[in-house]
Order: C-alpha cells, then sequence, then structure tokens
C-alpha cells in the first residue's frame, strides 16, 4: 500500500496524539530487564486501538500481530522498550518550545511511538498483509546488558519464518545494516587485603585490577574489520585505609568481523590466564554476547536498504549514513534473515539524562514509518 494524501492527512491529524503518546511514555521507567511498567502500558494501549490478540512473551516482548502470523511468513516491525537509565520512578520530561527532552526520549521512546502510532493505523483500518502475517512488536533488552533478549525470543520463536525485519532504533537518516558483534565481561579480583598501615604489602585488588587494564589497553586491535573495547565500570574496595580486597569491572570488545572477535577474545582469554598466575583469585562472567553477520543473502539484504533509503529520502532531508552497528538486527542478521535498522526523529544527547528531539521531525518520523510498515499491506 502507498503511502496516499489520504494517510498523510491521517498523519498530521494525528501527530498531537502521537505528541501525547510520546510524552507519556517517555516518563514511563523502564530498565533493561525490568521492563514490566512500559510493557502494561504499551499492551493496554494496543487493545485500546482494536487489537483483537496482543501477546507478551517470557522475554517482555509485547506483541501485536495481524494476519495469518501463526503459520505463513511474517514480517516483523519492532522499538525496543528499555533506556540504558536505571530509574524506577517516572522519567523527568521537559518541553522547551520546540524541544523535548528526557533520559531516552529518542532512543528508542519516539521510535516506538511511531511504531505503535503505525500499528494503530493498521488496526483501525483493518489492513491485511500482502503476504503471510506481520508483528508489530515492542520488544525489550535491546540496551547494555539487555543482551537482546527480546529479539532474541523472537527468532527463536518465528525466526525460521521470517522474511524481513526492520527495527526503529536511532535517528533519522542513519541505517544500520551491518551487525557489530560484541563480548562483554564481568571480571573479578580478590586478594587478602588488609590495614593500609599495618598490613602494608598486601596486594591490593584495586592496584591488581588497575594492571590489568593497563595490560588490555595496551592490545592492539586486529584490522580486519573496526574493532574497539572498552572497560565502562568499575568498583571495589572499603575505605581509604583498606587494602582492597575485592574489585571488579566490567570490560567488552566490539567488531563487524567476525574473525577480529575471536582475535579479541584470544587476546582476552590470555591475559586473564595470565593474571591468574599472580596469586589472586581471578573469576570472569560472559555477561552479554551479541553475534555479527551470518549468511544474509546480498540481493534481499539490498533490497530492503535501498526500500529504506527511498523512504527516508520521500520524508526527510537528512543525508543518508549507512553504518554498521549493534542493535536488535544483530540477532536475525546473524541467522541470515535481512534486516535494518533506521529511526524516524532528529535529536541528539542519546544515553545521556541531557537526551532531547525536535518536536517538528516527529511528523515527517510518522510518515516514514507508516510508509515501511504499509509496503507489507
Amino acid at each position: 500500500m502507498e503511502l496516499n494524501q489520504e494517510i498523510s492527512q491521517y498523519i498530521r491529524d494525528h501527530s498531537g496524539e502521537a505528541l501525547e503518546l510520546l510524552t507519556t511514555l517517555a516518563a514511563i521507567p523502564a530498565p533493561s530487564n525490568q521492563e514490566e511498567k512500559r510493557v502494561e502500558f504499551c499492551r493496554s494501549w494496543l487493545r485500546q486501538q482494536g487489537a483483537s490478540e496482543v501477546l507478551v512473551d517470557p522475554a517482555l516482548n509485547v506483541i501485536c500481530p495481524v494476519g495469518n502470523w501463526k503459520e505463513g511468513p511474517v514480517s516483523i516491525f519492532m522499538a525496543h522498550t528499555d533506556v540504558v537509565f536505571p530509574d524506577t520512578d517516572p522519567l523527568p520530561v521537559v518541553r522547551d518550545g520546540n524541544i523535548l527532552r528526557a533520559p531516552g526520549v529518542g532512543d528508542d521512546t519516539a521510535n516506538l511511538t511511531a511504531l505503535l502510532m503505525a500499528a494503530k493505523f493498521v488496526l483501525q483500518r483493518g489492513l491485511s498483509p500482502r503476504e503471510g502475517g506481520v508483528l508489530f512488536v515492542a520488544n525489550s533488552g535491546e540496551e547494555g546488558l539487555g543482551n537482546l533478549k527480546g529479539s532474541r525470543q523472537l527468532m527463536a520463536d518465528y525466526g525460521k519464518r521470517t522474511r524481513q525485519v526492520i527495527s526503529f532504533d536511532g535517528g533519522t537518516g542513519g541505517i544500520i545494516n551491518r551487525a557489530v558483534g560484541s563480548r562483554r565481561y564481568r571480571v573479578e579480583i580478590r586478594t587478602e587485603g588488609g590495614h593500609s598501615y599495618g598490613d602494608f604489602g598486601n596486594r591490593n585488588a584495586i592496584a591488581v585490577m588497575a594492571s590489568l587494564i593497563d595490560a588490555l589497553y595496551a592490545v592492539k586491535v586486529p584490522q580486519g574489520g573496526r574493532t574497539t573495547f572498552n572497560v565502562g565500570v568499575i568498583k571495589g574496595g572499603t575505605s581509604v585505609n583498606t587494602i582492597a580486597q575485592q574489585a571488579e569491572m566490567l570490560y567488552e570488545f566490539r567488531s563487524d568481523c567476525r574473525e577480529d572477535l575471536e582475535i579479541m577474545e584470544r587476546h582476552f582469554q590470555a591475559l586473564i590466564a595470565a593474571w591468574q598466575t599472580k596469586g589472586v583469585t581471578v573469576e570472569v562472567q560472559l555477561v552479554g554476547e551479541r553475534p555479527t553477520m551470518g549468511p544474509v543473502d546480498p540481493a534481499a539484504q539490498q533490497a530492503l536498504v535501498e526500500q529504506i533509503c527511498a523512504a527516508i529520502r520521500r520524508w526527510s532531508d537528512q543525508e543518508l549514513r549507512l553504518k554498521s552497528g549493534s542493535t536488535d538486527c544483530n540477532i536475525p542478521l546473524s541467522m541470515g534473515i535481512p534486516s535494518a535498522c533506521t529511526g524516524c526523529y532528529i535529536g541528539g544527547g542519546a544515553h545521556t539524562r541531557e537526551e532531547w528531539l525536535r518536536i517538528d521531525s516527529l511528523e515527517a518520523g510518522l510518515h516514514l514509518a507508516f510508509d515501511l510498515v504499509l509496503q507489507a499491506f
């Protein structure tokens, strides 16, 4: 179905409703693995729009199915509910003229709003997919240690029948069409510790951790693709006059090249083995793993990317940017399913408490989301 004048007028007529929905959603806390409040809101809202069936699966994905989704091939449109912030109280939402500010307001609440509004249109018009079924999914666990739990569950349940996946995530103009894989580890070091004066000379877990971090940062990344690494969190110690008995860190490395990811894994494991010979306890836990690209048909992937590019050109003057990234699309891409990620707003400050978006960009974002969704009908 083409996005005609009538549908465009519908979007304009409902842009105020979309802004109200965004403002409401943005205030609802949704830390990764604690998305229940947004899950319940989305489920209730979709039912109010006329959905005959709304499912919530074990991973806390909210799924609104349309058409022959139980047996036929399915196309999936998704946007994640979780944000990076740990708040369990309402998030602060502030409007300042044409700017709306809130932690997570763009990533990914604006895109979730666009997805929901497109689903509402489909439901209220009683549209049927051209082939098989369509799943509108407000999915969980995209951020941080959510470890793509929602996308994993979707692919476990529907992957064998999935034709393609479009994830609404990020800002308008960006298209993520290649998967950046990653591995994330929690490393804990324990020593005998003691009093800073009376037991001086005992090993300090913080100092041992610091030396390990220094060694990790001395590793030269391989050059097969783009590879990075980072120590994002460090914790440990008891007081200023205590030799630390315990310290821990969160460390990740990522790459858009499968072979380079394995090289980084070998470097990491070699350093851990070396530090385990230093007479201290070193324990390692894999807390997150995201796969890289699988055997995706190049022609099918290119066709999907061109479809998204064309829609962006129709509704935005933003520069097109094809790039690699770590998103919900990692899971279907690793399985060979054509998938890509794009966004429906203009803003900045993602993953900071000062995140913002331009309210006047939302109508074009709705047009983009409707355009891509309605091509399945």
